[in-house]
């Protein structure tokens, strides 16, 4: 490589690499760090000396098969990241086709009425649905099925088939959020397709389907496989609108803390067991890097960035 052109590339890469090492690498080392000492209570200074080998680890693996609150808290981050990536593409994917054949003066106000979760603040939107699963006959959706006689008296929806109620409230939540992006990325990849692709394909008389069969859904392989591994990465370490409801009984204490909550919980609430804590963030560190390469494996990800053979 020649000077100039590693010049070239540190001016236009450098910037971004300092980034990614400053809020990104150094972070992950400084917790992988932390998680070899018995740091408590943020005591610094403990925490700097006090080296305690794999002792996190071990406490952490005992805790995943003998603690009904780490073990339930494996079991919902499985069905929550699950589910909730499924509405995520699919649904975002879905809203995308959808509001593509609208006339674009309704699509704008029905893309923008999608967006509203992502635009509330965190607090706001979880009061929201705080109100709205409430267990007493305030809650609104307890109001509207008492009204309608669905009902008999009020259900309280976090221990409804415990703990199918709680991962309904958790998935239903933090899916309307992450189903605009999705939403988003889609449509805006769609509306860039050459427009010569649908106006051939509508003078071969395709109909709606088979426009979306034969010539979006191909087109749209780069974006599928950037919203699911943004998506599965993002659901693993989510944990804001969950800790609200959590903290409001919105969600039951158990089957309602996803292994991202439970670093937290572990790192600031109780005993304050930063160095537990950050074996469990190390472990999902981990555990998010290797799903997200065997999902870019599963998707196809070399075959996009291979150079195609001969000329295009």
């Amino acid at each position: 490589m020649s000077y100039s052109r590693a010049l070239t590339l540190a001016f236009f890469l450098g910037p971004a690499m300092t980034l990614v090492i400053l809020f990104f690498v150094l972070p992950v080392i400084v917790t992988l760090y932390a998680s070899f000492t018995d740091l408590r209570n943020w005591n610094i200074q403990r925490g700097l000396t006090e080296f305690v080998g794999t002792y996190n680890y071990e406490i952490l693996g005992y805790m995943a098969f003998n603690n009904p609150k780490v073990k339930y808290a494996v079991i919902t981050t499985i069905v929550f990241v699950a589910a909730t990536l499924f509405i995520n593409v699919v649904g975002g994917l879905t809203l995308a086709i959808l509001t593509f054949f609208l006339e674009e003066r309704v699509s704008t106000g029905y893309r923008l009425l999608w967006l509203l979760p992502r635009m509330t603040p965190v607090a706001v939107y979880s009061l929201l649905w705080y109100y709205f699963f409430h267990s007493s006959d305030l809650g609104t959706l307890n109001k509207v099925l008492l009204s309608l006689g669905l009902i008999s008296e009020p259900i309280d929806w976090k221990l409804w088939h415990l703990p199918v109620g709680t991962w309904m409230i958790l998935v239903f939540v933090n899916g309307l959020v992450g189903v605009s992006f999705g939403m988003i990325v889609f449509y805006s990849a769609i509306k860039s397709l050459p427009w010569e692709y649908i106006a051939a394909a509508r003078v071969d008389g395709a109909g709606n389907l088979t426009l979306v069969r034969r010539i979006i859904l191909p087109q749209l392989r780069w974006h599928l496989v950037f919203v699911t591994v943004w998506q599965l990465l993002s659901l693993l370490t989510t944990y804001a609108h969950i800790f609200l409801l959590y903290q409001w009984g919105t969600i039951d204490r158990l089957w309602g803390q996803t292994w991202s909550l439970f670093v937290f919980t572990t790192a600031f609430l109780g005993d304050q067991r930063q160095g537990l804590a950050a074996a469990a963030a190390t472990v999902l560190v981990a555990i998010g890097a290797v799903l997200g390469l065997i999902t870019l494996r599963i998707m196809g990800f070399q075959r996009l960035v291979t150079r195609p053979r001969g000329e295009l």
